[in-house]
């Protein structure tokens, strides 16, 4: 499942090609994605609409247009992609969204399963969307007291804590498995009984390996790919997920 280094890859990505674009048209192919909005006006609102920025909160990619947001959260098998040509029968087969961009181009939200949530929010919606989501782990502003003090309250496993969105965003099964791992933690321990300590050395290596993910372009293992097709690079670094059998790349 795309997580935070993924949509940021994602997000960066788009950003050039996409903002100050208007859509033109759009064509949704199924509706069962959809979460807060018909398919109706959906398809009524998008056109004419222009995008004035493209950011990223949790593990979502935000498409701010010029009355509202497409929030787009790709799920396990979700990509948001640019074609600056026409889309050849293979590109189309999963595309569940498409908008035609003035001036050329088609952005499009693709999904084998079907499994990604699109959301039409206006300000007042995604205030009240984003308070149900924790604190951003890459935040300059959030600490290593703060994220240690949020973890030890709870009872349940650190992992489990670690990739509830509530707690922390962003982190899922890839970077949960990978930061636990650098803090010689079992993911199974209540996470009130870690040791503070190591709580706090956690936190380093889930911002460490975060960025470490962005700068490699994500993980890519099957369905994910940038804005623009590319596969990630960081599952070449992974030395734990995925890797079950295998040597261990450390002792």
């Amino acid at each position: 499942m795309p997580e935070l280094p993924e949509v940021e890859t994602i997000v960066r990505g788009l950003r050039s090609r996409l903002v100050g674009r208007r859509v033109l048209a759009a064509r949704l192919s199924h509706d069962d994605i959809l979460d807060g909005v018909s398919r109706r006006i959906l398809l009524r609102d998008l056109p004419g609409r222009t995008i004035t920025a493209l950011t990223r909160r949790a593990k979502h990619a935000l498409i701010h247009t010029d009355t509202r947001i497409l929030a787009v959260q790709p799920g396990m098998t979700g990509a948001l992609l640019y074609h600056d040509r026409t889309l050849t029968p293979e590109q189309s087969r999963y595309a569940v969204l498409q908008c035609t961009l003035e001036g050329g181009g088609t952005l499009v939200y693709r999904d084998v399963r079907r499994i990604g949530t699109l959301r039409w929010l206006d300000a007042k919606d995604w205030q009240r969307y984003d308070a149900r989501l924790g604190p951003e782990p890459l935040d300059p502003s959030y600490n290593d007291e703060q994220f240690a003090d949020r973890m030890a309250k709870s009872a349940s496993a650190i992992k489990k804590v670690l990739m509830d969105q509530r707690a922390i965003v962003g982190v899922g099964n890839i970077y949960a498995n990978e930061a636990l791992f650098a803090a010689g933690i079992d993911p199974s321990k209540p996470a009130r009984r870690v040791p503070r300590a190591q709580l706090l050395a956690l936190r380093g290596h889930v911002r460490r390996i975060l960025q470490a993910a962005i700068d490699s372009g994500g993980t890519t293992f099957r369905d994910y790919v940038t804005g623009t097709g590319e596969s990630g690079n960081f599952q070449l670094e992974l030395l734990v997920y995925g890797r079950e059998g295998e040597p261990c790349r450390v002792c």
